[in-house]
C-alpha cells in the first residue's frame, strides 16, 4: 500500500534564517557561504519573511547602500507558509497559484523546513507532463475533449486533473484518489438546463448579490458531482450503493473544486466503503461524507483510448 507523500518527504530540514535587522551586505555573506538561493527571516522566533539573491541584487541594481538597507525592507511581504503534512500536489497546486519557487515549512507553528519547486520535481514527474499535454491540447482546440488514460472514461479534458495513491492493482483500505476540476458558469448553466434546478442563487449576479452568499454558487449537487468523477476513475467499473454527505460551505462559480475519496473498509464482494470531501479553492471544506460503491470487472476487451497529445495533433494535420 503506497502512503501519500507530503512535503515533509522531500522538503530541506537545514533552513538558513535571519532577522529583518541584518544589513543586505550580511545577508548576501550568509548565502555565498551557506551557496542557497535564500533565508527565511525570523522575528522573535516566528518566520515572518523570506528573502532571495534576486532581493539582495535589486539592491545594488537601485544603487542603494548594501550596509544600510535592512533584510526587512526588501524581504518578500506577505509570507505564505505550507505544513509539513500538505501533500506534494496541495504543494505544486500553491506554487503555481502564488507563482513563487519555494516555501518555509512549518509544523505547530515552528519553522521545521524549506521546500523548493525543484524538490518536487524528482517526486511529481506526472504534473510536468500533464502541464505539456495542457498546453498541447489548448493550442490545438479550446475546447479539447482527450482520449482518457483510464479505460473506464470515455474521455477526458486537460484542465482536469486526477491523482490516484494505492496499489495499482485492485482496490484496498487506505488508497485514496483526488479529482481536481473547475467549475465554470458553463457548467452550472448546463446542469440547470438538464436537472431542471434554475434556481437564480446559481444563474442571475444581481439575486445572488442580495442573498446570504454574495454571489452566485454552484448547485449543491454539481459539486458532489466532482465526488462521482473521482470514484468513477477508480480501477474497474464503479456503481455507486449509497451516499451519505453533509454540506459544509458553498462554491463559488468559477472555483476550482477538489474531491478526496479515501477507502475506509473493504465491504468484501467487490463493496467498500470511502470517506470523501470536496474542498473549494482555499482548501475549505465544501462538502463531507461517506460512500458506498461495488466495483465490477471492466466488459471483456475494454482497452484505454488514450493517445500521447502530440499524435493526436498529428492526425488532425
Amino acid at each position: 500500500m503506497l502512503v501519500p507523500l507530503s512535503v515533509e518527504d522531500c522538503m530541506v530540514r537545514d533552513v538558513l534564517t535571519t532577522t529583518p535587522g541584518t544589513t543586505v551586505r550580511a545577508a548576501a555573506r550568509e548565502l555565498s557561504a551557506a551557496d542557497v538561493g535564500s533565508l527565511v527571516v525570523r522575528e522573535s522566533g516566528e518566520p515572518v519573511g523570506i528573502v532571495t539573491e534576486t532581493d539582495l541584487a535589486h539592491v545594488l541594481a537601485d544603487a542603494l547602500d548594501p550596509d544600510e538597507v535592512t533584510v526587512g525592507t526588501v524581504m518578500a511581504p506577505d509570507l505564505i507558509t505550507i505544513g509539513a503534512d500538505a501533500t506534494l500536489e496541495r504543494a505544486a497546486e500553491l506554487f503555481e497559484r502564488h507563482d513563487v519557487e519555494r516555501f518555509p515549512v512549518v509544523d505547530d507553528g515552528e519553522l521545521v523546513g524549506i521546500v523548493a519547486v525543484s524538490d518536487l520535481a524528482d517526486y511529481l514527474p506526472h504534473l510536468t507532463d500533464r502541464r505539456r499535454r495542457v498546453e498541447a491540447a489548448f493550442e490545438a482546440d479550446p475546447h479539447p475533449h482527450l482520449p482518457s488514460e483510464s479505460p473506464e472514461m470515455a474521455y477526458d479534458h486537460p484542465d482536469w486533473e486526477f491523482v490516484g495513491e494505492g496499489t495499482g492493482d485492485g482496490l484496498g483500505v487506505g488508497d485514496v484518489v483526488r479529482f481536481r476540476k473547475r467549475l465554470t458558469d458553463g457548467d452550472v448553466r448546463a446542469f440547470a438546463e438538464a436537472s431542471g434546478d434554475t434556481n437564480r442563487l446559481h444563474l442571475d449576479d444581481e439575486f445572488a448579490a442580495r442573498t446570504r452568499f454574495g454571489e452566485r454558487i454552484v448547485h449543491g449537487v454539481l459539486t458532489t458531482g466532482v465526488v462521482s468523477a473521482a470514484l468513477a476513475r477508480l480501477p474497474g467499473l464503479v456503481i455507486y450503493l449509497s451516499q451519505d454527505l453533509r454540506f459544509m460551505g458553498p462554491v463559488g462559480v468559477g472555483d476550482v473544486a477538489t474531491a478526496v475519496c479515501r477507502v475506509t473498509e473493504d465491504l468484501q464482494g467487490a463493496k467498500f466503503r470511502l470517506d470523501v470531501a470536496v474542498y473549494d479553492a482555499d482548501g475549505e471544506a465544501a462538502v463531507e461524507g461517506e460512500s458506498v460503491v461495488l466495483v465490477d470487472e471492466l466488459p471483456t476487451g475494454t482497452e484505454s483510448a488514450a493517445v500521447p497529445v502530440e499524435e493526436a495533433a498529428a492526425d488532425d494535420d
